[in-house]
């Protein structure tokens, strides 16, 4: 049945003259106009001078302004970023660069490469990276005043310049490593297996997905950042007691030097169901009490318990099937290809990404559905934490990092409900049945940090 639809599609949509290029910039284009109607929705709550009513006496007034500070820099540099990639994506599809890199690096591959190289999946592997490469040249001083201009100025940048290239030639060796067979495989699946590759693509795409799961942490995270036991002592011993209290498989506990790159602060953990490991930023340990740091992780473990992380593994395979389901229709559209300068061939790698582009709006849509069940997941997990009497811990937690990361105090509810997957502190805060009765700091004092015991639930 799936297969007769997806026919009647791919007939539908391979009609001469289809205005394929006009749809998609169509789509591009009113996407970048709603994310910037929204963003400057969320401008106008981040010119507020005055902290939030619920946050009055854990928040004083010189963080809320710094805060309010950062997200205004934030914006205005993505509001810049967004109309220069808005612009180079039309630029790129209305002088037809796409098939001019095809043959470009097709010419290269004729004159350099050995004749048994010159099939459609190695074409595909040198446009790839050549693709690749001129985005990240492209990219590159963009992420570099992110970094060293923008985050250097609210003393978040902890990278130098060294450990910034170092980390783009490192990414840029990691898909070379890993993405070039991968995509290899894709692609000759994709060859093989005729008109209903999508089943085994999507198959081949999970175990790759469980096998990420599994190294990720002992051979990716290692490659960028250095990993250490965390030391025996009194939260080791509490984060142990927990994981065995909740039956969580826990087979390792890591520090990582997060502070290497940035002040932020982060915990999550990894691996297969039957054996995790969990990693903690050194800047959480730095910037919170152990106490509080067992709140952040009887959260993390909450999302494992109530199976939330299933069932998220679980949506992300049913949308990967249903976009290479939809893939299917338009991997032979003449039209498609024709419409974007492809007149005598038809690259599947290209099918790939331009398909991308047709299926941004419905992305968008699926986007939404997911940070609202994020956002639900996430008191759920909160609920979780309290339930385990974590209320206090994770309440001051909660405070803290909102504190340390300058995070947006309040949001834009449109703005929320389309970007964010985690509820805003207000929120939580509510939602954990936070009751403050003694402010945590003055105007003037707002630099010495808050004990635990200075709230109360």
């Amino acid at each position: 049945m799936i297969q007769n639809l997806l026919q009647r599609l791919a007939r539908f949509l391979d009609r001469p003259l289809f205005p394929w290029k006009k749809l998609i910039i169509g789509f591009s284009l009113g996407n970048f106009v709603l994310e910037n109607w929204l963003a400057f929705r969320q401008y106008g709550v981040l010119k507020h001078t005055k902290v939030p009513k619920a946050l009055e006496n854990e928040i004083d007034q010189k963080t809320y302004d710094k805060s309010q500070a950062y997200g205004r820099t934030k914006a205005q540099f993505g509001f810049i970023k967004s109309i220069f990639g808005e612009a180079k994506s039309i630029a790129t599809l209305h002088y037809d660069l796409i098939p001019k890199m095809w043959a470009v690096t097709g010419l290269w591959i004729a004159r350099y490469a050995p004749a048994r190289f010159s099939g459609e999946i190695t074409h595909s592997l040198i446009f790839i990276f050549a693709w690749s490469l001129v985005e990240m040249v492209i990219n590159m001083p963009w992420d570099y005043y992110r970094n060293f201009v923008l985050e250097e100025k609210f003393d978040f940048n902890k990278m130098t310049v060294k450990t910034w290239i170092a980390d783009q030639i490192k990414g840029l060796g990691l898909g070379i490593v890993i993405g070039a067979p991968v995509m290899s495989a894709i692609l000759k699946i994709i060859q093989k297996t005729g008109q209903n590759f999508f089943y085994y693509v999507w198959l081949f795409v999970f175990v790759f997905s469980l096998v990420m799961q599994t190294i990720y942490p002992i051979v990716i995270v290692p490659i960028f950042n250095k990993l250490t036991p965390l030391e025996p002592g009194p939260l080791k011993e509490a984060v142990e007691k927990l994981a065995a209290k909740l039956k969580f498989p826990l087979s390792e506990l890591y520090i990582i030097d997060g502070s290497k790159r940035s002040a932020h602060s982060n915990a999550y953990f990894a691996g297969l169901p039957w054996k995790k490991t969990i990693v903690i930023y050194d800047t959480l340990l730095e910037k919170t009490e152990d106490k509080e740091v067992e709140g952040v992780l009887a959260h993390e473990l909450g999302h494992w318990k109530l199976g939330h992380t299933v069932k998220l593994l679980a949506t992300a395979q049913a949308h990967t099937f249903y976009t290479f389901a939809m893939f299917s229709a338009f991997v032979n559209n003449k039209s498609f290809f024709q419409a974007f300068g492809f007149h005598k061939e038809q690259p599947i790698i290209i099918a790939l990404l331009l398909f991308n582009e047709v299926l941004a709006p419905i992305d968008a849509v699926v986007s939404l559905a997911l940070n609202m069940v994020s956002r639900l997941y996430e008191f759920q997990a909160d609920k979780f934490a309290v339930d385990l009497g974590y209320s206090t811990s994770l309440a001051g937690a909660l405070i803290k990092l909102q504190k340390e990361n300058l995070s947006s105090m309040e949001a834009d509810w449109m703005y929320s409900t389309y970007h964010y997957s985690h509820p805003i502190l207000t929120e939580r805060l509510n939602a954990i049945g936070y009751k403050s009765t003694q402010k945590v700091s003055k105007a003037d004092d707002s630099e010495k940090p808050t004990k635990a015991a200075d709230r109360e639930l």
